[in-house]
């Protein structure tokens, strides 16, 4: 027999209260077991009339009204009377855990597909974690497109369906990130959600946290250009917002653009001077003008007002190292290490520390800490290699320097490093002083044939990677493959796309030119030593040796001539 409209409401007002003492009490399945049967009821069809609930009628005799938070902007009121029971139904699935289907409540896998697959509007500038991939509305596009429509909600129910589809996305990659220490748990697994919480840009493009995670998600991903363009957009946006700056003063320290750096501290200090934020980035541009007291005295006024203040202990780390005050460093990186201990610029800084003081097991522990948190930094790898170098463990080293050359080619070859001072763009090539390095391990092992290997791509970086180096290429690739279980397959060897700029004449190519042309010499390869003599003599960097190599080779060719018939 069907319930009257009065059984309905009566039963309706029930149920709602059942969720909500349920829910309070932690019964999340009983919530949820309830919430389905609201939700199973039949509502009025008639859009422009709301949901029963118990915020649009009089409340029954004897039942208490259910305990909501109330709303003082009237249109949002109205939406969440509209949804109160679907939210009640959400909210339960979300705390049972079950985050799509809590999303599927407000926004369906097809509305989502329906706004993934249109254009983008309002994004600016939007980067993929490698800096590539950047979503743009095309100005070109007809004007006919017909535009997927968002659901009318409220903030409360747009924000929870976002936040399980987040919370989905974290679930899922803890699932594919597979063992503890295997080759899939390094940080490569990514939130495959978060190209889905993307189209928020769109929802809200002035957004000061969105576009904060934006610049940020650059940053992380070493593309600073990116980073540095983001922070500028959202500073001309909230010029008074300090939240994040200290990570913009790092970018811009590592760029070693003083003038923005001059500015942002002064604009820090104008707004709020005992923020922890404003002392780290006034630190940092003391320390960009080797003013290192005044930059620890910031530091230090960072950590006063907030002990926790990571970046302040790890940067006033930095700075003890360059006064030579190595115990004062190695406090404050462990200082860094107690408050986050996943904190790799600490770890990297403990090993400097140690390397200083020339106790290269110490350093080789902290390195490969380092290393173990940021398996994919090439910068690690290289400070591995270059402390089994110093500790004669030269096969060892020649592991970690080529994982550091397969490493660097997972970014994009940006300025500056992850770590310490600034850099310079490598486009297409690899890094010709962890070449150089590889070599001479080479040599020491006496595999003269590998060591000149090496030296040829360290000099053929001058003009960039060619195709004769090839098969060299892959040789790296499958060394270091074959050396460690967390190399990628596929990832080529040498930067991004396919940019061939060169490095340009370095002291690195010169001195592999220096040791090709000996070698040359040593083998009676004359005519080649000549050349590679002669390249030297125009490079400017070891010219004086480079003229004595020539004049031996001329009276080596002299011998020669006079000694034929």
């Amino acid at each position: 027999m069907p319930l009257t409209e009065h059984d309905t409401s009566q039963l309706r007002a029930t149920l709602q209260e059942a969720v909500v003492k349920c829910s309070e009490r932690c019964l999340y399945q009983s919530a949820k077991w309830a919430a389905e049967l609201l939700t199973s009821i039949p509502t009025n069809e008639d859009p422009s009339e709301p949901e029963d609930s118990q915020m649009t009628e009089v409340p029954l005799e004897g039942m208490p009204p259910i305990v909501v938070t109330g709303n003082l902007d009237p249109e949002e009121a109205q939406l969440e009377a509209k949804e109160i029971n679907r939210y009640l139904f959400a909210k339960s699935l979300f705390d049972c855990r079950e985050y799509d289907r809590c999303a599927a409540v407000f926004l369906p896998d097809t509305v989502l597909s329906g706004i993934l697959s249109a254009p983008s509007k309002g994004i600016h500038n939007t980067t993929s974690p490698k800096g590539k991939g950047k979503a743009r509305a095309s100005a070109g596009r007809s004007s006919s497109i017909v535009q997927p429509s968002i659901p009318k909600l409220s903030q409360k129910s747009l924000f929870l369906a976002l936040y399980a589809k987040f919370m989905s996305g974290e679930k899922k990659k803890d699932e594919d990130s597979e063992m503890v220490m295997g080759p899939h748990d390094g940080g490569a697994v990514v939130n495959k959600q978060l190209v889905v919480l993307n189209q928020l840009l769109s929802i809200f493009p002035t957004s000061p946290f969105l576009l904060t995670c934006l610049a940020l998600l650059a940053y992380h991903t070493k593309d600073f250009v990116t980073a540095d363009s983001h922070f500028s957009h959202l500073l001309a946006l909230h010029p008074h917002r300090l939240d994040s700056l200290d990570h913009y003063s790092n970018i811009l320290y590592v760029m070693n653009l003083r003038p923005k750096l001059s500015f942002l501290a002064h604009l820090c200090s104008s707004v709020d001077k005992f923020r922890p934020e404003s002392c780290v980035v006034i630190g940092n541009y003391y320390s960009l003008l080797s003013q290192h007291e005044k930059a620890v005295q910031y530091f230090r006024r960072a950590l006063t007002l907030d002990r926790s203040c990571l970046s302040a202990w790890t940067l006033m780390g930095h700075e003890y190292v360059e006064l030579k005050n190595t115990h004062a460093a190695i406090e404050s990186y462990r200082r860094a290490v107690d408050v986050n201990r996943r904190d790799y610029r600490a770890w990297y800084g403990l090993g400097q520390t140690y390397e200083v003081l020339e106790m290269h097991a110490y350093s080789l522990w902290y390195y490969k800490r380092a290393a173990g948190l940021r398996p994919w930094d090439g910068k690690m790898w290289m400070a591995v290699g270059s402390c089994l170098q110093k500790m004669g463990r030269d096969l060892e080293g020649i592991k970690a320097l080529k994982r550091a050359l397969l490493s660097d080619s997972y970014y994009d070859a940006g300025v500056g490093s992850s770590f310490g001072s600034g850099g310079r763009e490598r486009g297409g090539t690899m890094d010709p002083e962890i070449l150089l390095q590889i070599a001479g391990m080479y040599e020491r092992l006496e595999n003269e044939d590998e060591a000149r290997m090496y030296m040829e791509m360290c000099v053929a970086q001058e003009e960039g990677a060619g195709d004769n180096l090839e098969a060299s290429v892959i040789n790296i690739h499958a060394d270091s493959q074959s050396s460690d279980d967390e190399s990628r397959p596929g990832v080529p060897i040498g930067g991004a796309g396919g940019d061939n700029t060169g490095t340009g004449v370095t002291a690195a190519t010169s001195k592999a030119r220096m040791w090709l042309a000996k070698h040359a010499m040593r083998i009676g390869d004359f005519n080649r030593a000549m050349q590679l003599a002669t390249e030297l003599c125009q490079d400017g960097v070891e010219v004086e040796e480079a003229k004595a190599l020539v004049r031996e080779v001329r009276v080596r060719l002299d011998g020669i001539g006079e000694g034929s018939p």
